[in-house]
């Protein structure tokens, strides 16, 4: 209740967690796409990409929108034409390329330390966004879902079945570069939420535990978006009340979701699955009495 008060008082509050929800809405949803068509390593790599493109962009004393979709985009294309034009695998290009561009964000930020608050864009502090951060996560999130709810049955298709939609006549590789974009937008608008190296679990762990309880991918975008605006809401809530990181805690609240599920999952569950293994052993006994007797 107190909480709750402390929301209708509090403008800034009232800011954080709309920002909250709202980054938790999208991860879930974009992450969905992401962990189907395996490309979580992705999803890390650009998240950490960015962070030259942000760096410059403070320097410059413009919107680190600009920098960050465009070392975000970079990335994407460095890693493609790495692993197309040499011997080295897809993941080791990434590896290659993400820890490359993050570790010069390091030595921008460090240079431009005067303007820019390493901890808050590495690790998140949603208590302190602005307006202009709520208004920017809020056409961000506009956008992701106008594209993935008007392009459903194009991703939809592109994601379980790339050979046919390719003979379908779908572009895979322009629609795994919209993703790409849409993946970087999401990156940006979770900074002030949970920072650049927390931002791949709100990506990968609301999706994972909507994917343990369902074989729909409509059923398990929406069930995504709840976990990841559950998570930021008690996530909110407990960094709030106890003066913790909002970005790490946000993190373990969807850790906790997903181990819930992982155990108690109907289909899934590791629980229910030692429930069916005993059931099938304690009935292949008593069939194996009966046949003796």
């Amino acid at each position: 209740m107190d909480f709750i008060s402390d929301i209708q008082n509090y403008v800034f509050l009232q800011k954080a967690l709309f920002t909250s929800i709202m980054v938790g809405i999208i991860c879930g949803v974009i992450g969905c796409f992401i962990i189907l068509r395996g490309m979580a390593l992705m999803g890390d790599a650009i998240s950490h990409a960015v962070l030259p493109g942000i760096a410059v962009s403070y320097m410059l004393g413009i919107n680190y929108l600009y920098g960050a979709v465009f070392t975000g985009l970079l990335t994407s294309v460095g890693i493609g034409f790495i692993s197309q034009n040499s011997r080295v695998k897809n993941d080791s290009s990434i590896g290659i390329v993400f820890s490359s561009f993050f570790a010069l964000g390091i030595i921008l930020i460090a240079k431009a330390k005067s303007t820019i608050d390493l901890t808050s864009i590495l690790f998140g502090n949603v208590l302190s966004v602005r307006s202009s951060d709520m208004w920017m996560t809020l056409v961000i999130g506009t956008i992701v879902l106008l594209v993935v709810i008007l392009f459903y049955k194009e991703l939809l298709v592109s994601t379980f079945d790339p050979t046919f939609a390719a003979s379908y006549g779908l572009p895979n590789r322009l629609i795994h570069y919209v993703l790409m974009i849409l993946l970087t937008l999401v990156t940006v608008a979770s900074l002030q939420t949970v920072g650049v190296i927390l931002v791949v679990a709100m990506l990968i762990t609301p999706a994972s535990t909507a994917y343990l309880l369902t074989n729909r991918l409509s059923v398990m975008i929406v069930l995504s978006a709840a976990f990841g605006a559950f998570s930021a809401i008690v996530g909110l809530y407990f960094s709030f009340e106890h003066n913790l990181s909002s970005g790490a805690v946000i993190v373990l609240v969807t850790t906790v979701l997903f181990l819930i599920a992982f155990v108690f999952s109907p289909k899934q569950g590791i629980f229910w699955r030692y429930v069916r293994i005993r059931k099938n052993r304690n009935g292949a006994t008593i069939r194996k009495k009966e046949s003796f007797e």
